[in-house]
Parts: C-alpha cells; sequence; structure tokens
C-alpha cells in the first residue's frame, strides 16, 4: 500500500491542485477492486494541523491528519500556493522540516504549478531541475537562482523529486506519477474516464512573453524597450551596445543577468510573440506574418518559432485561430 500525503496549505491554494490527486490515487483504487485486485494507495490529506483552511472565501478543506501523525509516507504532493510568495513560504514554513526528513526517509515529493515555490523553499531543489506556471517563471529564478528552471517542461524527474508546469497541466503529473506506481494500462484508463490528453510534456504553446523588467538595471531596461518597440527591423548586439554607449560584451552580460536571456534570445522572443498574436487574430498567412515581425527567411523562422513554441507556425494558427477553429 502506497501512502500519498496531500498538503492542506495555508493562503490562497488553487483548490483543483487539492482535489485533483485525491481523486486520482482514489479513483485509481476503484478501478483495481472493479479489476478484482487489492487497493494500491492510502490517500491523506495532511496539515500543520487539524484547523480547516478556506479557500476562495467559499470553500473549506480539512485535513485528515497532522504532520507530526504521519511517520512514514511514499509522496508528498504540494499543491498549488497563490498570492504574494515570500508570506504563502512564511505561512506554510511549518512543512520543510517535515518534508526534508520524509524525502531522507525514501518518501518522493511533487509541486503541482506554483506549488514549486514551497518545495524550492526546503532546499531539496538546489542544483536540480524544476518546472512550475510560465508565469511566475521571472520571480522563481529571483526567489531560487540555485535551482535549474525549465519553465517549458510539464513534467520535470530528478531524484524522486518531481514538478508540473502551469495550472491544469498537474493532470499530466499525476498520470505520470500513476502510470509509474501502476502501469500504462491504469493511466491509459484514468485519461479516457476524465478525458485528460495523454503524454504532454512542453508547454511552450501556451506561453505569454513578457520580457523580465522587474530589475534596476535601467541602459538594459531602454535597451528591452527599443527591441520591442523596433522588432521589426533588423536589431544587432553591435547595434544596441552602441546605442547604450556600452561594450559588447558588458551589454550581453548585463542583459543575460537582467532578463534570463540573451540578446539574441529577446529579440526572437519578441518577434515571436508578435507573430503569434498574428497567427491567432488575422487572416494573414505564414509568409505574410514572417515578412511583419521582420524575417526574410523562411527556415529561420520556423525553426525559431517552432523552437520557442514547441508547434510550427500553420500548428500554431490551426490551434488558436478562432477563423481555423469554426
Amino acid at each position: 500500500m502506497k501512502h500519498i500525503s496531500i498538503l492542506v496549505p495555508k493562503g490562497a491554494v488553487a483548490l483543483g491542485c487539492i482535489e485533483g490527486p485525491f481523486i486520482l490515487f482514489n479513483k485509481a483504487n476503484d478501478f483495481l477492486r472493479e479489476m478484482g485486485k487489492e487497493p494500491l494507495f492510502q490517500v491523506q490529506l495532511v496539515g500543520l494541523s487539524h484547523q480547516q483552511e478556506q479557500y476562495h472565501q467559499s470553500f473549506t478543506v480539512s485535513p485528515n491528519v497532522t504532520i507530526a501523525e504521519v511517520k512514514r509516507t511514499h509522496l508528498i504532493i504540494i499543491p498549488a500556493v497563490n498570492g504574494e510568495m515570500k508570506t504563502v513560504i512564511d505561512q506554510n514554513s511549518g512543512f520543510f522540516d517535515w518534508i526534508r526528513n520524509q524525502y531522507k526517509s525514501g518518501a518522493e515529493v511533487a509541486s503541482l504549478c506554483v506549488g514549486s515555490f514551497l518545495l524550492a523553499s526546503t532546499g531539496l531543489l538546489d542544483g536540480k531541475r524544476c518546472s512550475t506556471h510560465w508565469m511566475a517563471a521571472n520571480e522563481f529564478r529571483k526567489m531560487f537562482p540555485d535551482v535549474e528552471l525549465v519553465s517549458e517542461k510539464i513534467i520535470t524527474e530528478e531524484s524522486g523529486i518531481y514538478s508540473s508546469g502551469g495550472a491544469n497541466s498537474f493532470w499530466n503529473l499525476l498520470l505520470y506519477l500513476l502510470e509509474k506506481y501502476t502501469d500504462r494500462k491504469m493511466a491509459v484508463l484514468f485519461s479516457k474516464y476524465y478525458e485528460i490528453e495523454m503524454d504532454r510534456y512542453s508547454q511552450s504553446p501556451f506561453v505569454m512573453f513578457n520580457g523580465q523588467k522587474e530589475h534596476i538595471d535601467e541602459p538594459i531596461k531602454r535597451a528591452q524597450e527599443f527591441i520591442e518597440s523596433n522588432f521589426q527591423e533588423k536589431i544587432t548586439v553591435d547595434q544596441l551596445a552602441n546605442r547604450l554607449a556600452l561594450g559588447r560584451r558588458n551589454l550581453e552580460r548585463r542583459f543575460k543577468k537582467a532578463t534570463a536571456n540573451t540578446v539574441t534570445e529577446y529579440i526572437q522572443r519578441v518577434k515571436i510573440e508578435a507573430a503569434k498574436k498574428n497567427l491567432e487574430t488575422t487572416r494573414e498567412n505564414v509568409n505574410e506574418v514572417m515578412y511583419k515581425v521582420g524575417y526574410s527567411d523562411t527556415k529561420a523562422f520556423r525553426l525559431t518559432f517552432k523552437r520557442i513554441t514547441g508547434l510550427s507556425p500553420a500548428e500554431y494558427r490551426s490551434r488558436y485561430n478562432r477563423d481555423s477553429i469554426v
């Protein structure tokens, strides 16, 4: 019997990230019974105390047990926690020693969406790869520089520590864990029963690029603003360096430190974000969109677009343009 501990954190928690794993592992037990097999999972909601936690002003969740009562577990699930992250971390710091001790005793740990902030606060992610909601990527990098953030990923796994991408992509991590703990047949059955698309590994198509500007390097902010206002033109690193009266190497070093992107990456991402908006809202063909955002090489545009979004321009249009859907 595998013991599953779903945390009941304090603060503004995404209720679905508590309900989702609770449903999945209990429903898996139902499926196993229907197959004439013994249930495999014991699922408990674990809090710092027995006190009910209220979410969204309307819903309350009552922990089954406290961390002091759980001596050994096999999997800890950390739900998404919202709000001002330093406050949320302080509110839930009472979980951290328990999580660390359980991990040292052999438990696995999984964070869902921005639950990654709590997981990273334990120190268990230092030097490891992790994902989170793409909208929280800049804040996460700033708060946890020792963690290798791979925000394009939906699922990460390293040394018994898991993370998921943003929002409902946590279902893909849960299916991944279900398959690992049971088999492919069970994961497929659950996927079909709840109509969840399996084997999604990238959240890149959902990312809306918004350059990191929460830094104090004013020349770099001016460089970002220039790129965003002139992305249709050919912009070079040397041009930006001259414009800002900075040496090229100094500009590149400061730009990467401030934005988590190289200058070239930033230019590409701004161009591709503009292309995405055109593909979503207009009937312009791919070549027209390409020229509009400042590309003249069809192959380079398509390769860059797919590297950043995970889809070809035509696939992206087919998925997100209303005229293509109806």
